[in-house]
């Protein structure tokens, strides 16, 4: 169960923001509507949100999951892939440190964003990807054992972070899509299939029994709900412009 989430406001700069997306530019307006909303829907689901001004200097900076990993036993300074990215990391870390005593980071060759990892219990599938590398991965994984919690690596080339193409909703129940649904080390699971014109709605995040899902995804939501979840439908149009999705808006912990 998850007590906790940070976010941060988008800012106006959000329409320069990294995207390889063809989607348009960011609405902004309706960007911080979306955000609300998102809030709104974490709120719901049981948890205490603290939301973090906007910091205009990064328009990426929404997408606040990327910088940090929040464990139970500790949490996880990133170094994110992006170049313009990194400093967003000294933005969070005040905050981050209000909640943990136990701080650990990844340091320069190695590069992590934690949109490549999944945490399914204990373990934390990481996706080698252009934003995580694998000496990052290497240092994540040290410091998983640390902790005694574990980690592994997991080979990809179709999407940009791992979680665009997983989500796992607990209870041993992964949503799943394109190269990620014939994986060995995921054969373990009970695999909802998410179909390919679906495929931005395996970005689903459970939170305390609850999936939150993109909006405007009906074949996805019927599926969660057949399998015994409440769903709550959050519409992120515009993060989707940005190659953001559901997960990428809050840490969660």
């Amino acid at each position: 169960m998850f007590k906790y989430a940070i976010t941060r406001k988008p800012s106006r700069s959000l329409v320069d923001g990294l995207s390889d997306a063809d989607y348009g530019i960011p609405d902004y307006k309706k960007a911080v509507a979306q955000h609300n909303d998102y809030i709104d829907a974490l709120k719901e689901c049981g948890l205490d949100v603290t939301v973090l001004e906007a910091c205009e200097d990064f328009p990426d900076s929404c997408f606040v999951e990327d910088v940090a990993l929040m464990t139970p036993h500790c949490a996880i300074l990133t170094r994110p892939g992006a170049p313009s990215r990194r400093g967003e990391v000294k933005h969070i870390e005040d905050t981050v440190k209000s909640f943990y005593e136990n701080i650990e980071r990844i340091t320069s060759p190695g590069q992590v964003e934690a949109g490549d990892i999944m945490m399914a219990g204990d373990h934390y599938y990481i996706g080698l990807s252009e934003r995580t590398n694998q000496i990052g991965a290497d240092q994540m994984i040290s410091i998983l054992e640390k902790y005694a919690m574990t980690g592994s690596v997991v080979e990809m080339s179709e999407v940009l972070h791992l979680k665009t193409g997983l989500g796992y909703i607990e209870d041993n129940t992964l949503l799943a899509c394109g190269e990620f649904l014939s994986k060995p080390e995921f054969q373990k699971y009970d695999i909802i299939e998410i179909e390919a014109d679906h495929s931005y709605s395996a970005n689903s995040v459970w939170i305390n029994g609850t999936v939150l899902v993109p909006k405007g995804y009906d074949r996805t939501v019927a599926v969660i709900k057949a399998a015994g979840y409440k769903v709550r439908e959050v519409d992120v149009s515009e993060y989707r412009k940005l190659d953001g999705g559901l997960s990428c808006l809050s840490l969660r912990f």
